[in-house]
């Protein structure tokens, strides 16, 4: 990979960082459609989340200008620790030092959580890419989609 000039570690680190997203995304959309808007984002009634969005949009575009506000600051943070992380070699892709459970203490449960993380997270990517996917071309959320194609 070095004389293709692609920084496996930096590719690590984005991989987890998409997995985590998605992860976070699959289960909030899912959580939105069953229970409904976060509180102030009441206006947002619809099923899909990309109309909800944009209803979003229309009633508060200041909600969504914070988040990208947020969302730069949050890859500036964490720019900072990947490139000292990968110049230094202290630090593994994804390692934010947050381990309350200790499961760091036990190598073979680490590993095999490590593991998990990423395989959970592609799975989550594709499950967020499918559920925006049909929330554009049906109009409608996740479980609706699904109860009716067993109807």
């Amino acid at each position: 990979i070095e004389g293709v000039g692609v920084d496996l570690y930096w590719l690590r680190e984005a991989e987890i960082k998409h997995c985590r997203v998605a992860m976070m995304a699959v289960a909030g959309v899912l959580w939105v459609e069953l229970f409904g808007p976060a509180p102030g984002c009441e206006m947002a009634t619809a099923k899909s989340q990309t109309d909800a969005f944009w209803q979003l949009w229309q009633a508060h575009p200041q909600y969504i200008a914070f988040g990208f506000i947020m969302t730069g600051l949050v890859e500036m943070i964490t720019g900072i620790a990947i490139t000292t992380g990968r110049e230094s070699g202290q630090r593994a892709p994804g390692d934010f030092g947050l381990d309350p459970l200790k499961i760091k203490n036990n190598p073979a449960k680490w590993e095999k959580y490590s593991l998990n993380e990423v395989k959970n997270g592609r799975l989550a990517m594709f499950a967020a890419a499918g559920q925006l996917m049909q929330s554009w071309t049906t109009h409608e959320g996740a479980f609706e989609n699904l109860s009716a194609t067993f109807n």
